[in-house]
């Protein structure tokens, strides 16, 4: 049915789409509430349905007619086959535009039927359906339950095949597992795996093919694709991915390019090194280069960004400098790797020079924290990237690091009594959690800088006049307690075994060496 009337407004301002609530409400059989139907689901695919008419159509007929309609095999005659699921699938999208009636068990108890269509053959008269369903897919994750609904009810398995085989509407599909993998990755990856790797297989091989700017802003959309575990490089098809990765990776980071394409790809690589190590970079010469490559590009950010007079007050820039921390650490990793190494001497040597200026500008950096940014993540992440280069570095830098060591303590002591205060976090969460800017891990990250440096005389003499031994016997007494009160927990275990061990190194270097302070 068509008529002017359509045009005409929304909601009380439309007569004909008014009497059509009237008879969907009053209807004394099916085919005077069909034909109303009809025209109400023009108007609400035309957009010209608001929220009070939106309601008065939910309270005529509920969820039971379009329930019958979305079961119904046989459609009206001369009419396309899927009518009956298609008008059904429209008014359950006018519905879930509002949030109350999108959470409805009756609409979650629908997801096994999106799903089914999501991955049924697609013709030209199915495609409003499709857009349906999306509609509804993006209106049930934004509620409170909607996203572990479409986990287990295999939402995941539906978009991925969606996007794989490039179905209409694909690009919404990408869009709703963005969204699904950034508040449940880790159900995800462990109910539809094959699925996801599929869809990662899709993505580094368009990275790598992809000749404009589709190769870069394919870089920030890959990370979510990569899991923490299970490890990509357990897995050939995985495998296959991490070296189109790394192609598609020397391929942008071996030519010129602006700071906006530079970004996201250091980001990509970052999150690769924290899922995979130095895995995914293949041995031999191309891939030592690269390595090394990688390195350098992440120290001259890091150097050009911490020196400035106001260095992370650019959008995202703390996010890239982050990352770059990340590399750096891979880079001081592999320049202490002595069997199968993948850089010869002479990376190691030019990039530890080149990590030793990077970490001139951390310094500097930390130098210039005012108290109030103390809780800023950020400044934990610069403590601990120092905190590795102090483990493994213990001759360079000294003069400047004794210079921090003061800042240092303080930082570790007020963060490290803040979080023995903190309730509400189980010590299992302490550990699980690492590198996330907890406060009782900061101390961990510099023992063993602070071991080093306790067998020197003036940067022991500092720590001694700012308090550490004290600090470090508070720390001590709390990681024996979790040691003893965890002891089934392997990660655990080991995080404080060496923790305990560290300080016990520290506690002995100043029993040697100060045996008057420790009397």
């Amino acid at each position: 049915p068509t008529g002017p009337a359509m045009a005409s407004g929304c909601g009380d301002g439309n007569p004909t789409l008014k009497r059509c609530v009237g008879v969907l409400r009053d209807a004394r059989n099916d085919s005077e509430q069909f034909a109303a139907l009809l025209l109400v689901a023009k108007a609400v695919r035309a957009g010209e349905v608001d929220a009070k008419t939106r309601r008065q159509i939910f309270d005529a007929i509920g969820f039971t007619f379009p329930n019958r309609l979305l079961t119904s095999r046989q459609p009206p005659a001369g009419c396309p086959e899927h009518t009956f699921q298609a008008l059904g699938l429209t008014l359950l999208a006018c519905f879930c535009t509002d949030p109350e009636l999108a959470g409805h068990s009756q609409i979650l108890n629908k997801i096994p039927t999106f799903n089914d269509i999501l991955v049924s053959p697609c013709n030209p008269d199915s495609t409003s359906m499709i857009d349906d369903v999306y509609q509804c897919l993006s209106a049930v994750m934004a509620t409170a339950r909607g996203p572990r609904e479409l986990v287990t009810k295999g939402t995941v398995s539906a978009l991925c095949q969606a996007y794989v085989n490039h179905s209409y509407g694909s690009d919404r599909a990408l869009t709703l597992l963005l969204g699904l993998l950034a508040v449940a990755e880790a159900k995800c990856w462990q109910r539809d795996a094959p699925h996801l790797l599929a869809v990662l297989g899709k993505l580094s091989d368009d990275f790598l093919k992809a000749e404009d700017i589709t190769k870069f802003e394919l870089c920030n959309v890959l990370p979510h694709f990569i899991p923490q575990s299970p490890p990509l490089t357990q897995d050939s098809q995985g495998c296959e991915c991490l070296y189109r990765l790394y192609k598609g990776l020397a391929n942008i980071l071996g030519s010129k390019l602006s700071q906006s394409q530079r970004d996201p790809a250091l980001k990509l690589a970052a999150c690769l090194v924290q899922a995979c190590g130095s895995e995914w970079i293949p041995a031999g010469s191309a891939g030592s280069k690269f390595l090394a490559l990688l390195v350098n590009l992440a120290c001259v950010e890091v150097r050009l960004t911490l020196e400035e007079p106001d260095p992370l007050e650019a959008e995202g820039k703390k996010e890239v400098v982050t990352a770059c921390y990340v590399l750096i650490e891979m880079g001081i990793q592999e320049c202490l790797r002595e069997e199968k190494p993948l850089l010869e001497e002479v990376q190691k040597m030019q990039l530890m020079g080149i990590m030793e200026e990077a970490f001139g500008a951390v310094i500097f950096y930390l130098r210039q924290v005012k108290q109030e940014e103390l809780q800023d993540p950020f400044i934990f992440a610069s403590v601990r990237i120092l905190g590795a280069w102090m483990a493994e570095e213990t001759s360079s830098l000294k003069q400047e690091i004794c210079e921090l060591l003061p800042f240092l303590v303080s930082y570790a002591k007020k963060h490290f009594k803040e979080g023995t205060t903190a309730t509400g976090l189980s010590q299992l969460e302490v550990v699980s959690t690492e590198g996330s800017g907890l406060p009782q891990d900061a101390l961990r990250f510099l023992l063993p800088g602070f071991c080093h440096l306790t067998a020197e005389d003036r940067p022991r003499d500092i720590l001694i006049s700012e308090g550490a031994p004290a600090l470090l016997w508070e720390y001590f007494l709390q990681q024996w307690e979790m040691l003893i009160s965890e002891p089934e927990s392997l990660t655990l275990l080991t995080s404080t075994e060496m923790s305990l061990q560290t300080v016990c190194g520290i506690f002995l270097n100043l029993v040697v060496t100060v045996p008057d302070l420790i009397r």
